[in-house]
């Protein structure tokens, strides 16, 4: 399948809203994910988050949401690798490993990811399928909480998200096996 046909970006079909920087020393848009932060099975590493840092938000920003979502999943809907909330507008950076912390901010939560965990979980594309794009976003919110729990889907937690989200900050890089 060429690039031009894949499926559009997932936020394309979201309404528009301004963008600010999220960068990593692990990750880039549109390279290779290092085997380090990939799932378990896929490359016998820990599933091991990469460092992120964001900066440019909005002044309003009253909490952040993380997530890593491949929408090039064989599902029809995508697959939710990892969705971190509540996250306090004063953290603007997740170190190395963070996607497994249980010694989070006061308010912040992970959401359990399509595979059932409450962590992050790597990529872990089929072997010798072409190579997925994973889509690393923060979500600057105009609420320092949702109404949600850790045992909410992350499809629930987008659809609330949608209409809090002030700004929206991503990286996209890639991986196939």
């Amino acid at each position: 399948m060429s690039t031009a046909s894949l499926p559009p970006d997932p936020y394309s079909l979201l309404p528009q809203i301004p963008a600010f920087v999220l960068a990593s020393d692990d990750v880039q848009d549109g390279k290779p994910i290092d085997p380090q932060f990939v799932h378990s099975w896929a490359a016998g590493t820990q599933d091991t988050s990469p460092e992120l840092h964001w900066s440019g938000f909005p002044k309003e920003t009253r909490s952040f949401v993380v997530t890593l979502y491949d929408p090039d999943a064989a599902t029809g809907s995508g697959f939710w690798h990892w969705m971190l909330v509540g996250l306090p507008p004063l953290v603007t950076a997740l170190r190395r490993g963070a996607g497994i912390d249980k010694d989070l901010p006061k308010g912040a939560f992970h959401i359990r990811n399509d595979l059932g965990g409450k962590r992050y979980l790597g990529p872990a594309p089929p072997p010798g399928d072409r190579p997925h794009r994973y889509v690393f976003a923060v979500h600057a919110l105009d609420v320092a909480a949702l109404d949600i729990t850790s045992d909410t889907s992350p499809a629930f937690v987008g659809f609330n998200m949608t209409g809090h989200t002030l700004a929206r900050a991503v990286i996209r890089p890639t991986f196939a096996i």
